[in-house]
């Protein structure tokens, strides 16, 4: 058997040690809020014009979704700032017609429920079993695979 793993099982390790559907559902949403904005910018320069509110607050659940995937150990508070930023953007860019609004919320939720895994390929027990695992994300040590 071939001891080193395939890009397939990195793939499936990385993804364990983050917010990974969560944080796609966040970049998701942040694109679906800025279509909306993005169409209007020719006026933005119209005084009293809430577009450039609507391009902050579609701006940021997608960069808190790219930040929970680089910054795992933030998921919680980044969750909470997807959820209020999805939220708003009714006000700023109509909620990318609600679609974004809501794949925002589900998004921003699944941040804040994650909880880290450690998935090991050759290890024949379930990676929710292993108690270790919060603590090894939460202290910030790699996992290698040997």
């Amino acid at each position: 058997m071939n001891s080193t793993p395939s890009k397939r099982e990195k793939f499936k390790n990385w993804r364990a040690r983050r917010p990974f559907w969560g944080a796609t559902l966040s970049i998701l949403a942040g694109i679906v809020i800025l279509s909306v904005p993005v169409q209007l910018y020719e006026i933005a320069a119209v005084p009293g014009s809430m577009v450039v509110v609507g391009l902050l607050l579609g701006g940021l659940p997608l960069l808190m979704g790219i930040l929970a995937l680089i910054f795992p150990k933030l998921s919680t508070l980044l969750g909470i700032i997807t959820i209020f930023s999805a939220v708003l953007s009714i006000l700023g860019a109509l909620g990318g017609f609600l679609v974004g609004t809501l794949l925002g919320i589900v998004g921003g939720a699944m941040q804040i429920a994650w909880k880290p895994v450690i998935a090991s390929a050759d290890s024949g027990e379930h990676p929710e079993q292993k108690p270790e695992a919060e603590k090894e994300v939460a202290s910030g040590k790699e996992l290698s695979l040997e």
